[in-house]
């Protein structure tokens, strides 16, 4: 739900403890009011806007008829919905920013980095080895990339710049032209599918993973999916609850996956003593493919608060249902 724009004037404006103290300057001057601490406590009377990552458990639990509005500085909300049950008739929106650009350029520097076989050459440099390694070509090769929204139309849009077919996998398959930046999309939740992304899969380089958190994607990517590729490097970008690491292990050591790149994982941070360090021909990248940057909130800020007062749903707002 929009806010009415005389709850909008009365709101205050509450901002989590780790947001620098430029950001919350820009915060104060697009909402033209001062900010006071979101912490733990209950704060005062009065309807409320909120930016931060979390929503603080008192807030939620006395509060949450005065939430009026809660920005994420993250682009990702599922610990926010996992919390608790959101707030009824609270808007959320989200921060993307230019995270589907720097996304997108992980994403290629790995796809470029294995073609010019960076990791080998890596490690024959550190046996003081000289030895020559073809190189491969990407164009004319196959990307799937689960995920078709802003995330993964980026990915897919710059791989595709290189030449590289880019196959996107949604909810449901397009008809008419495709989105930007893939030359096709299919649906993974249709039966008359399931061939056509078994077939993706079996011809597919590079798997990536874009997908949300939400109860219809946890596990995605399971043994079935795994045991359909034939040589594909994997790399998720998305959410590390989507991939099934056992499953992932298997194909790892079976060689249906040639090597995995994980940005992200179920459970964060992964302990030196966790398994996952130890899967064969895999890096972990401790979540930075899209670190979000203050001028990113504070856009991304920006433009929701301009759509909110004039009455109009903002672009970023989460389906809390859904959960994105």
């Amino acid at each position: 739900m929009v806010p009415g724009p005389e709850l909008l004037a009365r709101a205050r404006l509450l901002v989590a403890p780790e947001l620098s103290a430029s950001l919350v300057r820009e915060v104060e001057r697009i909402t033209g009011r001062g900010a006071e601490p979101l912490g733990d406590g209950e704060p005062a009377g009065g309807p409320l806007l909120c930016v931060g990552a979390a929503l603080p458990g008192a807030l939620r639990a006395t509060a949450a008829d005065r939430l009026l509005w809660f920005h994420s500085v993250n682009a990702g909300t599922d610990p926010l919905l996992a919390a608790g049950p959101w707030p009824a008739g609270a808007l959320l929106t989200r921060t993307v920013g230019r995270m589907g650009e720097r996304i997108a350029q992980y994403v290629l520097g790995w796809v470029l980095a294995e073609c010019q076989n960076v990791p080998e050459y890596a490690a024959q440099h550190a046996r003081a080895e000289w030895r020559r390694l073809p190189s491969e070509l990407v164009a004319g090769q196959t990307a799937l990339v689960y995920g078709t929204g802003r995330i993964g139309g980026a990915v897919a849009g710059l791989l595709r710049s290189c030449g590289v077919r880019t196959v996107g996998v949604g909810r449901t398959a397009r008809t008419g032209a495709p989105p930007p930046g893939f030359d096709r999309v299919i649906g993974a939740g249709e039966d008359a599918e399931v061939v056509a992304e078994a077939e993706e899969l079996a011809g597919a380089r590079w798997v990536v993973g874009a997908l949300p958190s939400t109860g219809a994607t946890e596990g995605f990517f399971g043994a079935g999916r795994f045991a359909a590729l034939r040589g594909a490097t994997f790399v998720n970008v998305g959410r590390g609850a989507t991939v099934d690491l056992g499953a992932l292990e298997g194909a790892l050591r079976g060689g249906g996956v040639r090597r995995a790149v994980l940005d992200v994982l179920a459970e964060e941070p992964a302990a030196p003593g966790d398994p996952v360090w130890r899967l064969p021909r895999t890096v972990i990248t401790s979540h930075s493919a899209g670190i979000t940057a203050d001028e990113d909130v504070a856009v991304d800020f920006a433009a929701c608060w301009e759509a909110v007062r004039e009455g109009r749903r903002p672009g970023l707002a989460v389906d809390v249902g859904r959960g994105y």
